[in-house]
């Protein structure tokens, strides 16, 4: 038996923090301590810390009824994909409970459709690129481009290929006869928020028209307003066939979505795949809230405005600062590259009372509220620009 307080795995490397209480872009500790959020639970609370309308239509839920099954209609979850169809690229949608589930989901339709729908079972080839995330399953680890996160777990699942992000020659060079789609962040977070060149988008585009492939768009951390459109492939004038959602689509609620067009649907008939969470009451009602507020509001219009308005500030207040390499993003999905590891930073920050988070070793990732009033916005710079510049004087 594990001693009290150890009966964790111990998978995460977790700051001496324990949150009580959460509202807008506060959190307070236990010992009552108050915190600037930048970082959204990893971009996950886009409304802020609980939000009110999502709160009372969880509570309305939560008297009403929790769960059945997928094998009962659930109206909700029907509404919510409608809503989701409405205003994307999309016409059908498959609901889980998380962002490796709904990529899962997206790599086994890639492989399905091929198989079943184009009767061609020797591509099943995904390419994905260095440094990307997609998630901790076998199937989204191995898709990942990080050794990282793949160590002690072979042997993996076969159906793989890397190229470098941003590298259209690479790509066009990457596709052979067994591949079948390209999957792709438009702004890599996990990997050190690194935003897509639209002309490499373009061409991965036309490269999957050309050669008959599908375009798969992780959207797990960039959709839901979060760089300034609804979902982010928005800002490249393109359509992928598949996209998939998370983090911010419930509010801090579990759930994933798998969108993808039409010709696809035929690859995902009744027993092919399944998730008995997925799309349950309580989630659907979450994601119906946030997305209303999302449209009511123009939340993504705000975000892109936002976005540009710390971009700006940062770049103007930083540029003398030796550590300092880049800042770059798209949104409110930000990113301060630093020429040193930015771990005692954000420790510094948060004695500060304002929390941000890493992107790979180097870079500061910012991921604010997108409702986040302008006033905290500036105080959160100031922390960041002053112990920036802190650090910057210790190591001269």
């Amino acid at each position: 038996m594990g001693e009290s307080g150890n009966a964790l795995f111990p998978t995460y490397a977790r700051y001496p923090l324990r949150f009580v209480k959460g509202e807008g872009s506060r959190l307070w500790d236990d010992s009552g301590k108050e915190y600037l959020d930048l970082m959204c639970g990893l971009a996950v609370t886009n409304l802020g810390h609980a939000p009110k309308r999502v709160a009372e239509k969880l509570k309305q839920q939560v008297d009403t009824l929790w769960h059945t099954s997928n094998l009962f209609h659930i109206p909700d979850q029907e509404k919510l994909a409608q809503l989701l169809v409405r205003n994307s690229c999309a016409d059908a949608v498959f609901f889980c409970n998380s962002g490796a589930e709904a990529n899962e989901a997206a790599i086994k339709l890639a492989r399905r459709y091929y198989k079943q729908v184009l009767n061609q079972p020797e591509r099943y080839e995904i390419i994905t690129f260095h440094m990307s995330f997609h998630g901790r399953t076998l199937a989204t680890l191995t898709a990942t481009g990080q050794d990282k996160v793949k160590d002690g777990f072979a042997p993996l699942p076969e159906g793989f290929v890397y190229a470098p992000y941003n590298d259209a020659e690479a790509l066009e060079q990457a596709i052979g006869p067994k591949t079948c789609a390209i999957m792709l962040e438009m702004v890599q977070g996990e990997g050190g928020v690194n935003p897509a060149d639209p002309a490499f988008v373009a061409k991965a585009r036309e490269l999957c028209d050309r050669h008959g492939l599908l375009l798969i768009v992780d959207e797990i951390q960039t959709g839901m307003g979060r760089t300034g459109k609804l979902f982010a492939y928005e800002h490249y004038g393109i359509e992928p066939d598949i996209f998939t959602l998370a983090k911010g689509l419930g509010s801090g609620i579990p759930i994933g979505a798998m969108l993808g067009k039409e010709k696809l649907r035929a690859a995902f008939g009744a027993g092919s795949h399944g998730s008995t969470f997925g799309g349950n009451y309580l989630s659907a009602a979450a994601g119906i809230a946030t997305l209303e507020i999302m449209l009511e509001e123009k939340v993504a219009e705000r975000a892109a405005e936002l976005g540009n308005y710390i971009v700006e500030s940062l770049r103007s207040r930083l540029a003398d600062n030796p550590l300092v390499s880049q800042v770059r993003g798209l949104g409110l999905l930000l990113g301060i590259e630093c020429k040193q590891p930015v771990a005692e930073m954000i420790r510094q920050l948060q004695e500060r009372g304002v929390l941000v988070v890493a992107a790979g070793l180097n870079v500061i990732r910012l991921a604010p509220s997108l409702l986040i009033a302008k006033e905290d916005v500036d105080r959160g710079l100031e922390a960041i620009c002053a112990v920036l510049a802190q650090q910057a004087a210790t190591a001269v």
